[in-house]
């Protein structure tokens, strides 16, 4: 090799360390790794919705079992689960707040559906009974229980992005490499999935 060639790698080599650090000093690789962690708390969260989704058929078919005429609350609930199942989760839903608001608002649904339909069961003591009825509850329960948990992590993490986001100086990286605040699940949203709906049989 000759020299030039040997001074002309050093420089670049020098270029290179001191370009990675300016990087990793305003944030860049920061950027990086709660960006990931944003996506995997959020996949969690699909996970959970889609165990969710997957027990309602054979909850439907039980309960139908039993309360056949329960058309509307049936068919409520079979619609939701269809409404749901069919909004496509991409990575762009992370980065879209009219996205991510459908996604809420479909997904609110359907819980507002399943709570009517497990209303139903205070009806008729046959179906309470029912070994599948109830093991299908437990699950659907336990479901519930970690669908919170996943969206509570989820919130932590975006919350933990956003203010990387806003932060001075990693603002400042922000702008340059075009990152922006991720949208999160809303409290109105927290409060509808939470509280179970009144329901009036008698009408």
């Amino acid at each position: 090799m000759t020299h030039s060639f040997i001074s002309h790698l050093a420089r670049l080599i020098t270029a290179a360390v001191f370009a990675g650090t300016l990087l990793s000093g305003c944030g860049y690789n920061e950027f990086q790794t709660k960006d990931e962690a944003t996506k995997a708390s959020w996949g969690e969260v699909v996970n959970q919705y889609q165990r969710r989704a997957d027990l309602i058929p054979n909850l439907v078919n039980t309960v139908k079992g039993y309360a056949a005429h329960e058309r509307e609350t049936l068919e409520a609930v079979t619609r939701a689960r269809a409404a749901a199942t069919s909004f496509q989760i991409t990575p762009e839903v992370l980065n879209d707040p009219a996205a991510f608001q459908k996604f809420q608002q479909v997904q609110g649904e359907l819980s507002g559906a399943l709570s009517r339909l497990m209303a139903v069961s205070e009806k008729y003591p046959d179906l309470k009974a029912d070994t599948s009825f109830r093991d299908l509850q437990s699950q659907l329960e336990g479901t519930e229980n970690r669908i919170t948990v996943a969206r509570q992590r989820y919130i932590a993490s975006v919350q933990d992005y956003n203010i990387t986001v806003r932060k001075f100086p990693t603002n400042l990286t922000a702008m340059v490499f075009g990152y922006e605040t991720k949208p999160s699940f809303t409290v109105e949203n927290e409060k509808a999935i939470s509280t179970a709906p009144s329901v009036d049989f008698g009408k």
